[in-house]
């Protein structure tokens, strides 16, 4: 984000006063966005010319402060623009307040700590180092595949498999009663997959014919 030093601020508003230059005609003359320059003079209007000095330090504001500052926003015939300018605010950061008010209430206008929350989400790549997933899976007798970041070619036939399962069993059924019926229609679903589902990239064979075919080949 560009900066603007006081200077430059307090040089626009003297060409104003003095010479009655418009904001538009001012923007033009020192190529700066017309917005910019018009807030600026909104700035100095409602508040005077110490509004228009850049803070050395982050501006912290208070709940109390951002309730209040919506609350205006919202009982009064103002625009965003006006009552940023009112309060000395960006009107981006009014637009932000109110999101978070309206999800978190007030609470939500508050401070946060600062730095990583103690407890994070695993991600799947986590879980599957973890020992009881690696021993359930031995139980089972699955062998567990871990290619390198990035290296997707093991996962994308089970993804195929999975999108076509969700397309073709699952999409446009009444949902299932229980889990022993998703249990029944999957397994009828994964039967019809093997043995008689074809396909153009099998040659028009389902895939357990087709894996005969390559392999006797």
């Amino acid at each position: 984000m560009v900066k603007y030093n006081s200077v430059l601020k307090a040089q626009i508003i003297n060409e104003h006063l003095n010479d009655g230059t418009s904001g538009a005609e001012l923007a033009r003359n020192h190529q700066l966005p017309k917005r910019q320059v018009n807030r600026w003079l909104q700035q100095y209007r409602l508040n005077g010319i110490e509004t228009l000095k850049r803070h050395k330090t982050k501006r912290k504001f208070s709940a109390e402060f951002k309730w209040n500052v919506i609350n205006y926003y919202q009982t009064h015939d103002e625009s965003l623009a006006e009552v940023a300018g009112k309060y000395n605010v960006l009107a981006c950061q009014i637009c932000t307040w109110r999101k978070t008010f309206i999800r978190d209430g007030y609470s939500g206008l508050g401070p946060h700590p600062k730095g990583r929350p103690t407890k994070m989400k695993r991600s799947k790549k986590q879980i599957r180092q973890l020992d009881y997933y690696m021993k359930k899976l031995s139980e089972h007798e699955f062998i567990q595949s871990m290619s390198r970041k990035g290296n997707c070619h093991d996962n994308a036939p089970i993804e195929s498999f999975f999108h076509l399962y969700k397309t073709e069993c699952l999409t446009g059924f009444p949902p299932c009663k229980d889990l022993a019926e998703l249990k029944a229609v999957s397994l009828e679903y994964v039967n019809w997959f093997n043995y008689q589902r074809i396909s153009s990239k099998t040659k028009g064979m389902s895939p357990c014919e087709y894996r005969e075919h390559t392999l006797a080949a």
